[in-house]
């Protein structure tokens, strides 16, 4: 069993109210092979909602208390951050799964690269609160280009 990230499975979840639907993660939920999580709601985030980013470092540094996470208006969401996460880990537990397929650049599922926080575009290394507190769980964390065979 797996989790995935469920703007990847067509949920029109993420921070504008879209989805990235990936037919593979859509296949994989339509077999029954994995379980639709999204953090940022799971930490009691509306959506749509004001875009948010890492500042001062990734999702390992959110979760040492060494940064934290503003949406574009200053405010502060670390907590919803924190608290998705620790709910995704509550699903992935319930269900058994290994591996959390991760929507790519997201402050929260981010795999890899996140945005760095100036809310200009640019990406930095580093892994999103959610995929960082996974990954820390002995959950295996792939992004959606890692994983689809086409790009999503």
């Amino acid at each position: 069993m797996k989790i995935v990230s469920a703007c990847l499975a067509g949920i029109n979840c993420m921070w504008n109210g879209k989805s990235k639907p990936c037919q593979e993660v859509i296949d994989l939920v339509k077999q029954g092979k994995a379980i639709m999580v999204c953090p940022e709601q799971l930490g009691g985030l509306k959506t749509p909602r004001i875009p948010q980013e890492i500042q001062g470092g990734t999702g390992k540094d959110v979760l040492s208390g060494k940064c934290k996470v503003v949406n574009k208006n200053g405010e502060d969401v670390t907590k919803q951050f924190i608290r998705g996460a620790e709910e995704a880990l509550r699903i992935a537990k319930l269900v058994n799964a290994k591996e959390f397929i991760a929507k790519s650049k997201s402050p929260s599922c981010g795999c890899g690269l996140t945005y760095d926080g100036t809310f200009s575009g640019k990406l930095i290394e580093g892994d999103g609160v959610a995929t960082a507190f996974l990954k820390k769980n002995g959950i295996k964390v792939l992004n959606e280009k890692e994983y689809c065979r086409k790009k999503c």
